[in-house]
């Protein structure tokens, strides 16, 4: 599938492309019952992982959101937030194998020829994925990630692992960094002026320093610390698995190294998630 939009664009349709392409390879042969595993996102199987990625694409490209009430008794819908996401999912929820991987080869055919056509601004502002308005090029890098992050969901519920460096892995590695200084400075409560190394590596290797500055600000740069406060080391599948909210810190804690103070480094990695 080839995508020619702005050429700060291209990397992102370039991520999108191969996860969603993925995902169609990977759901094409499912039977009924493969549907319906669970995943590691809260209350949703494979299909409502599968509908959830159909429907914010549906509204990317324009297309009216459904008009459906979501019941009030599901667990896993636990604010307004969650609601919304909800109701793309929940209007799928009986849909049959044929009509989810025709459904969304239908879909990514339409967004691939928006994107093939796309001729506007990467600064000009649209409606993004949450139904908020933010520019293009914003929209498009948070639709690569979303892809990226709902194909490792949908691998892990098939035992189907692969594309931990894929393009979109670098898009993900990208935004999931940009939380790190408000989940060091301010939700784990660093103490000024000191600084928190990440060493991840696998398929994915990079290490990142989050310095707080005196006033509690939070920064992440490439450059090393000499003597940081905590040094957590861990392995790519891990880190994403964190910083996405898949999993608690408890259940993987045999897989994290951890240096330093013991308790910040507890606060950090209780606070890991961020994403929605």
């Amino acid at each position: 599938m080839t995508v020619h939009p702005h050429p700060s664009l291209q990397p992102y349709a370039d991520a999108w492309t191969h996860s969603i392409e993925a995902i169609s390879e990977l759901v094409l042969p499912l039977t009924e019952g493969e549907w319906n595993r669970a995943t590691p996102c809260p209350g949703w199987s494979v299909r409502d992982v599968v509908s959830h990625i159909i429907g914010i694409e549906c509204e990317q490209l324009g297309d009216p959101r459904p008009i459906h009430t979501v019941a009030r008794d599901l667990r896993h819908v636990v604010d307004e937030f969650s609601r919304y996401m909800e109701v793309q999912v929940d209007v799928r929820r009986h849909h049959t194998a044929p009509e989810m991987t025709s459904e969304l080869e239908y879909t990514v055919i339409r967004r691939a020829r928006q994107l093939r056509n796309e001729k506007r601004d990467p600064d000009t502002m649209v409606r993004g994925p949450l139904g908020d308005q933010v520019t293009l090029e914003h929209a498009l890098r948070l639709r690569a990630f979303d892809v990226w992050i709902h194909e490792q969901d949908l691998r892990w519920a098939l035992g189907a692992p692969g594309n931990w460096d894929s393009p979109g892995a670098y898009v993900a590695r990208d935004i999931l960094l940009a939380g790190l200084p408000k989940v060091v400075a301010k939700r784990a409560g660093a103490p000024a002026n000191s600084a928190v190394v990440i060493d991840v590596h696998g398929r994915l290797e990079f290490m990142r320093t989050v310095r707080v500055d005196a006033d509690g600000r939070g920064t992440v740069d490439k450059s090393p610390s000499l003597g940081p406060a905590v040094t957590l080391t861990l392995d790519w599948e891990t880190y994403v698995r964190l910083a996405a909210g898949r999993v608690r810190a408890h259940t993987v804690a045999d897989r994290v190294k951890v240096e330093g103070d013991a308790q910040l480094a507890e606060a950090i990695l209780t606070q890991f998630s961020v994403t929605p």
